[in-house]
């Protein structure tokens, strides 16, 4: 098994920041790198000359080359698949969301996977090929859609050493999954994994609320629960891969001997999943003559629609599920004092405002002065792919960078 890669070198370190900003000066690099301004000139040069940066019309910012090549950023999660094409500058060109079947195991889930890609690719190749006519050809210009890289965000752990998928609750037969080996073997260009919430983390460090946040938590809300969390600019993952996984814990301290399968008590609660159970507590099942397959049973939606018509019993399932939350979050807070809770995920677009009414409410009672600020993702639900999309743009470029050493 390939190990993963946890040094930086200079030339890493420079693109890094320029992806971030989007665009840069060389001061404003200088000062990002603590170096000397009149030495940028000659560390950002190979970069220049490999064509993986640019210098705007002005000569002193820098940029990502956009038409150096393209990456593919996936996020998986239990009920669906999300592909994005982007260029080198990180602009998405292309994107598409396909239904998965969580029972189907993973041969056939990666075999979808493929596929996507290849129809993401061939989608943007084709809109290529028709406007090329329309336009000159530059002079030594690179394949604007030579695929440099991948990345997916899963619903499980990722193991920090090999990158292999440790445990997908959530999905049929998802334990021990090399998918970085199988999507390489397939593609033949660099592929990152991640745990789904950690790519939502850092697709809202480089594009969201958190942009200029170095201690941040990011709560991801979906058909379950997870976190990502960011500790002086960079994301922890943890001895197994498991920091941030949320659904284990439990604030229920008589339960602490009871067996919570794989999901753990948490997520048994607060989720997709938690709100859909405790919406059959409270209004009976969601519709008559629904398909009882395993994505409809976690489906949420019928309690946020019975809120939306002023059902009662729906306000007091959901009130339950986010003062639970909150508990979760303030006992979050007391051991990592972030600057910032971001929450993420289709669970927050179902009632975003009762949902942090009943946050700042619990976590301010429990915390008093010590809360910080908590805010709903501005990605919506594009932060994981955004991560996905950044993280096969970093693969990308340290596989360039081998190759000029």
């Amino acid at each position: 098994m390939k190990k993963r890669e946890n040094s930086e070198t200079p030339l890493e370190r420079i693109l890094e920041e320029v992806a971030r900003a989007g665009e840069i000066s060389r001061r404003g690099l200088a000062h990002a790198l603590s170096v000397p301004l009149a030495s940028i000139g000659q560390k950002v040069r190979p970069l220049l000359r490999a064509d993986l940066l640019q210098l705007r019309e002005d000569k002193d910012a820098l940029a990502l080359n956009p038409s150096f090549g393209c990456v593919v950023g996936i996020d998986m999660g239990a009920s669906h698949l999300h592909f994005a094409l982007a260029d080198f500058g990180g602009e998405i060109l292309n994107d598409a969301t396909e239904k998965i079947r969580p029972e189907a195991g993973p041969a056939k889930l990666i075999a979808q996977i493929k596929e996507g890609i290849r129809r993401q690719v061939a989608a943007i190749s084709h809109q290529h090929s028709a406007a090329k006519s329309l336009r000159p050809a530059r002079k030594h210009a690179q394949h604007p859609f030579a695929v440099r890289g991948m990345a997916i965000g899963v619903p499980s752990p990722v193991d920090p050493v090999t990158g292999v998928v440790s445990l997908a609750n959530n999905l049929y037969g998802w334990r021990n999954i090399d998918l970085a080996h199988a999507l390489e073997k397939e593609f033949r260009v660099p592929v990152s994994v991640e745990n789904d919430a950690n790519m939502a983390a850092i697709g809202e460090h480089w594009r969201g609320v958190a942009r200029d946040v170095r201690n941040f938590v990011f709560i991801a809300l979906g058909t379950g629960i997870g976190a990502g969390v960011f500790v002086d600019g960079k994301l922890v993952r943890g001895r197994t891969g498991s920091a941030g996984e949320l659904f284990r814990m439990n604030v229920e301290w008589q339960r602490w001997d009871e067996d919570f399968a794989d999901t753990g008590y948490f997520e048994t609660h607060v989720s997709g999943m938690g709100i859909a159970a405790e919406g059959r507590t409270l209004l009976g099942p969601p519709r008559a003559g629904q398909p009882s397959d395993l994505a409809a049973e976690r489906d949420a939606y019928f309690v946020f629609e019975a809120l939306r018509q002023g059902n009662p019993q729906a306000r007091v399932a959901l009130t339950k599920v986010f003062t639970l939350l909150g508990v979760g979050i303030a006992n979050v807070v007391s051991v990592l004092d972030p600057d910032l809770i971001v929450l993420g995920g289709g669970v927050v677009k179902g009632a975003p405002e009762l949902l942090l009414a009943t946050l700042d409410r619990v976590v301010r009672r429990i915390l008093k002065n010590l809360a910080p600020p908590i805010k709903i993702s501005a990605l919506e639900d594009k932060a994981q792919t955004y991560g996905a999309v950044f993280s096969a743009l970093t693969g990308a470029q340290k596989a360039v960078l081998r190759r000029l050493k």
